[in-house]
């Protein structure tokens, strides 16, 4: 195998090994910044007709 592929299943396991670590706080404090910052995109961008 080349490193490039055994590079992005190092990566994507971490990332699952650090959400497993994760409180339920910051899970819901990640919720609360996202859905701010959506609401902030909704006001800037206008709808399409």
């Amino acid at each position: 195998m080349s490193a490039r592929p055994l590079c992005l299943i190092f990566v994507r396991v971490c990332g699952w090994l650090v959400l497993l670590g994760r409180s339920s706080a910051s899970k819901d404090i990640e919720l609360l910044v996202l859905r701010h910052e959506v609401a902030v995109l909704r006001r800037t961008q206008p709808k399409p007709r």
